[in-house]
């Protein structure tokens, strides 16, 4: 089957949504989904969306917050794209009917998270930010009627001829066959990888097939290294690692040991509102010193009806599991968040002609070593906006467009092959790539993962057109990707933290570029705006 577009998006989470939105005014567009409309980190974010919305703060204290917890990796030019068109953004979504939580007297309800020093965290529902915002714009799209939202297809391979992308190879499971979507701007939207670890955060659904697929068809993917890890998420057996947002830590809740002692007071001077990446490497050496598998966020000493209103689906959960949120809640860290992903422009461009990234699978420049709270949703609506913007400078191609062949095919009994490889992906990243990493471990990771894709391509039923192997393929990518890179960088910087190599160093005080068929290399930083 062939569909032809002036705009096709993979993905719909926000950055998905979003660029589907505004390049709806400029030509038809394809919006193609793996599963559910709601299966994305943007659906689930709790926390909010950060930009400089009260008349005490200015976009350079936005932008000094970024900089500060991306620990000397920030692009300056993208931040400071960030942090000045963000609020404008904020206000075309008001101004189209989406209703943030205000106070009593009208006024924007602006909350506090890790590593910011002035409230400037939009949210909605109390804690239900990325349902309702992403719900909102998901409410605008389909109003648009030059917009087809294409259900059930799994991105399979980018169609790339002389570096320049025609569009996307599917497989679409409702149908049982292969699509080949053309189109002249093609922005992947995707979302990251934090779910081939056993405990995260995250949707089943990201497991990094973007990333990998951009990859395999040339593009620069950067930083990889860096997965952030929530230091907050649900810790009872039997229950999954639900998020409790940092915006419970900026309503004042405590973090505490199996002894009832505050471990952050004396670690950082914003003690539970340190940047993410200290403040899970804290619980983590907890965790392994008292060796139960979590500590305590406490809130007894909280108003119990601001807990209820301020945060009614995370109480609901937490009552749903058995939990008092009024008293304390077992937690522990989950991957969250992949920093890294592929690298663009400030216009969203990656170094494939026509194809733009756009989201957690983009590396913009923006987070560093380590995401500020909140700075993602914001993120996507502002490079969705770049990339649409320069798509309308690109010229359109004379004469017809190439045509590729259909070759994909489905083994059904292959789900079995892709279900063990996924369980021992995700013990390997668990085991040697998570927040404490070395050498030795690093380096028996790759091995396992070498051994696993020869294993897998040694099965009667494997091939490379086959879907659940290529499928296969992507996690194994995904995941040497990150590993690699984390061997590479021998400092501990942000989320990347090396035992072996403890501090910071100079020497890596850079960006690193993995491709195809190339070794690692370094980029340098952009400290000039």
């Amino acid at each position: 089957m062939e569909d032809r577009y002036d705009y096709l998006v993979v993905g719909s989470g926000l950055a998905g949504l979003y660029s589907a939105l505004l390049a709806s005014r400029h030509g038809k567009v394809g919006l193609v989904t793996k599963m559910d409309m709601s299966d994305s980190n943007s659906y689930n974010a709790q926390g909010g969306i950060a930009a400089v919305s009260d008349k005490d703060d200015i976009p350079r204290y936005h932008f000094e917050d970024t900089v500060v917890a991306g620990r000397g990796l920030c692009d300056y030019p993208s931040v400071n794209i960030l942090v000045n068109e963000g609020p404008e953004l904020i206000k075309d979504l008001i101004d189209r009917g989406m209703h943030f939580d205000v106070t009593e007297t009208g006024e924007l309800a602006l909350g506090l998270e890790g590593g910011h020093h002035r409230r400037r965290i939009l949210h909605a529902g109390g804690d239900a930010t990325g349902r309702l915002v992403t719900s909102f714009v998901l409410g605008l799209v389909l109003k648009e009627p030059s917009i087809e939202i294409i259900p059930h297809c799994s991105l399979a391979g980018l169609l790339v001829t002389d570096g320049e992308c025609d569009g996307v190879r599917c497989w679409d499971s409702s149908k049982g066959c292969e699509r080949l979507f053309y189109s002249r701007h093609t922005i992947l939207a995707s979302g990251g990888t934090a779910a081939i670890y056993g405990r995260t955060t995250n949707p089943s659904t990201t497991t990094g097939d973007g990333l990998a697929i951009a990859y395999n068809a040339g593009c620069l993917i950067e930083d990889m290294e860096f997965i952030q890890f929530h230091p907050t998420a649900i810790a009872k057996e039997g229950c999954p690692s639900f998020l409790v947002s940092e915006a419970v830590r900026g309503e004042g809740a405590h973090l505490l040991n199996l002894k009832g002692e505050r471990f952050m007071a004396g670690a950082h001077e914003l003690a539970e509102l340190a940047p993410r990446d200290v403040v899970a490497q804290m619980i983590d050496r907890q965790i392994r010193a008292e060796g139960k598998g979590y500590v305590y966020l406490s809130l007894a000493h909280l108003d119990p009806g601001m807990i209820k209103s301020r945060f009614p689906t995370i109480y609901a959960k937490c009552r749903e599991f058995g939990i008092d949120m009024c008293d304390r809640i077992p937690v522990a860290p989950a991957a969250h968040y992949t920093v890294g992903g592929v690298r663009c422009n400030e216009n969203s461009e990656t170094d494939i002609r026509n194809l733009y990234v756009c989201g957690e699978i983009a590396s913009t420049g923006i987070m560093g070593a380590n995401r500020l709270a909140s700075n993602s949703l914001i993120e996507c609506m502002v490079f969705a906006q770049r990339a649409i913007r320069h798509s309308l400078s690109v010229p359109a191609e004379e004469g017809g467009m190439r045509r590729y062949e259909a070759y994909l095919k489905c083994r059904p009994e292959n789900m079995d092959m892709y279900l063990e490889t996924r369980s021992r992906i995700a013990r390997i990243m668990s085991e040697y790539a998570w927040i404490v990493r070395d050498e030795a471990g690093l380096t028996k990771g790759l091995g396992e993962l070498e051994s696993l894709k020869g294993h897998i391509e040694s099965l009667g039923g494997y091939g490379s057109d086959e879907v659940y192997s290529g499928m296969c393929s992507n996690l194994i990518t995904s995941a040497s990707l990150i590993v690699r890179g984390a061997l590479f960088r021998k400092e501990s910087r942000g989320c990347h933290y090396r035992s072996d190599y403890p501090s910071e160093s100079r020497d890596f005080e850079v960006h690193t570029l993995q491709q195809k068929g190339r070794g690692i290399v370094k980029r340098e930083v952009k400290h000039d705006i």
